[in-house]
């Protein structure tokens, strides 16, 4: 299988999905679109991973790269590509379906449980779930409920944390796939953002939980092996 990624700035990896991937036999290859790296051709990827990132689906004007990944996700949705998203990648491919993306009530950073919709638990891809489960969040910014989706989870910040568009589509607005290295990575580059709140960590309490990056990987791999119906 020909599994391809695009990445949208140095630190958002696709940490423990690289792993997976490898470890399958997988053909791994990726776009770092930040750096000016062209948009795979379509025929030559039988699966896509579209990873995070700090900026939003609205700033074209800042990252001009942004309008050609869009007409890219249009064009390999049509197609039928399997698609995963986390984040910004979820973002990216819920507004692509045709869901509004906007600021969430507010930011989300840090280890928040999520609630699985009784649809995810019902679905033979998230049976084996437990409903809740922390996982790591970053985002300020949340995707409606693209048309003929799936939701999959809440958070006590953020009504929509997931959904399955067909039985290829996926958007996690949560990060499953982080390991304690890559959570530092993210930290380190993103720690302005860290300003007390509600539902915002700090940079100490995360990293004081990075272990639990292990224990969130079982779920990404069954998840992951589903998807490209392994």
């Amino acid at each position: 299988m020909r599994l391809h990624y695009l990445q949208h700035v140095p630190f958002e990896t696709p940490a423990h999905i690289a792993e997976w991937a490898i470890a399958r036999g997988f053909d791994w290859q990726g776009s770092h679109l930040y750096a000016g790296e062209p948009l795979p051709a379509l025929p030559e990827v039988d699966a896509l991973i579209v990873m995070g990132g700090p900026m939003g689906v609205h700033d074209e004007a800042l990252y001009p790269w942004l309008g050609a990944e869009k007409a890219f996700l249009r064009e390999a949705i049509a197609s039928g590509l399997p698609i995963f998203g986390i984040c910004l990648g979820a973002q990216l491919l819920a507004q692509m379906l045709g869901a509004e993306v906007t600021p969430a009530p507010t930011k989300e950073i840090g280890w928040f449980p999520i609630e699985l919709t009784a649809a995810a638990q019902a679905h033979p891809w998230f049976q084996d779930w437990p409903s809740p489960l922390t996982v790591l969040h970053w985002h300020g910014e949340m995707f409606s409920l693209p048309p003929d989706a799936i939701p999959l989870a809440k958070s006590a910040a953020c009504p929509q944390q997931g959904f399955l568009w067909g039985d290829r589509i996926v958007g996690l607005q949560f990060h499953l796939e982080l390991t304690p290295a890559s959570l530092g990575e993210l930290i380190q580059h993103c720690q302005h953002e860290l300003a007390p709140a509600p539902y915002i960590q700090s940079a100490t309490e995360i990293q004081a939980q990075a272990a639990r990056t292990a224990l969130l990987t079982p779920y990404l791999e069954r998840l992951l092996d589903r998807w490209v119906g392994q």
